[in-house]
């Protein structure tokens, strides 16, 4: 999967939406995506990080992206209902979804983390997955080959102290994947999780302000593992918790 080489047509003609689209994975995928030949719905809070994609991936050529401002920690179920009627009338499909958007604001012992930030990671990191992807199953079921790929993390994997909201959040996106891979096992649609391991994100070096980000690998680096996932050379991958593995030096 590192090493795979996509073929430049691989996603012509498909509509993919990226949560976290303005930086970091999600910006990265967008452009992947794009150069690839998806229409990439680019959602994030941050307007002109969107904007900023949006252009990049015109400049390249690709196929015309769409922007869609939405603030997943005060988002509500009008909010979510409301990004499903929009997918439906303006692109009447929609054949994959990146779930990137997250936050960790700090770690810290469970007995003197904020209950307000508690609150505000679930709300990004675990209840807006399931809203997104439950408003946009009705258009992922009715597409030919589908796939739904859920950003998580070691620490949704083996508990680890003082990582807090964010590594609780991850385990239950782990459980959303595994689960929903379940009741889709007879669908055409794939569900999957990626642990992308240690990348170069503002949210990694507000957590490790001392690490030298720059011996960190870049997000463009996972993007064959990506791209392999979304495309249809991974069908029959479903269910699986996929870990990026570093290449030996």
């Amino acid at each position: 999967m590192q090493n795979y080489q996509a073929p430049s047509d691989l996603l012509k003609d498909r509509v993919i939406l990226v949560t976290g689209a303005g930086s970091g994975i999600g910006r990265a995928a967008s452009i992947a995506f794009a150069t690839h030949g998806a229409t990439v719905v680019l959602l994030s809070k941050t307007l002109p990080n969107l904007e900023s994609v949006y252009d990049e991936i015109e400049e390249l050529g690709a196929p015309t992206p769409a922007i869609y401002p939405m603030h997943l920690e005060g988002a509500t179920t009008h909010d979510y209902e409301e990004l499903g009627e929009k997918l439906e009338s303006s692109f009447g499909r929609l054949d994959g979804i990146l779930h990137d958007a997250a936050i960790n604001p700090y770690l810290s012992r469970i007995k003197d983390y904020d209950p307000q930030d508690w609150m505000k990671v679930m709300q990004v990191n675990i209840n807006a997955p399931f809203m997104i992807t439950q408003v946009c199953l009705p258009l992922l079921l009715e597409a030919e080959d589908a796939s739904v790929i859920f950003t998580s993390d070691a620490v949704g994997r083996q508990a680890k102290a003082y990582w807090g909201a964010y590594a609780v959040s991850k385990f239950g996106v782990e459980a959303l994947t595994r689960t929903l891979a379940e009741e889709l096992e007879n669908s055409n649609v794939r569900v999957n999780s990626i642990d992308p391991g240690p990348t170069r994100t503002q949210m990694r070096k507000n957590i490790f302000p001392g690490e030298d980000i720059n011996l960190i690998k870049p997000p463009e680096a996972l993007m064959p593992m990506y791209l392999w996932l979304m495309g249809r050379d991974s069908r029959g991958t479903h269910g699986q918790a996929l870990t990026w593995q570093e290449e030996p030096r």
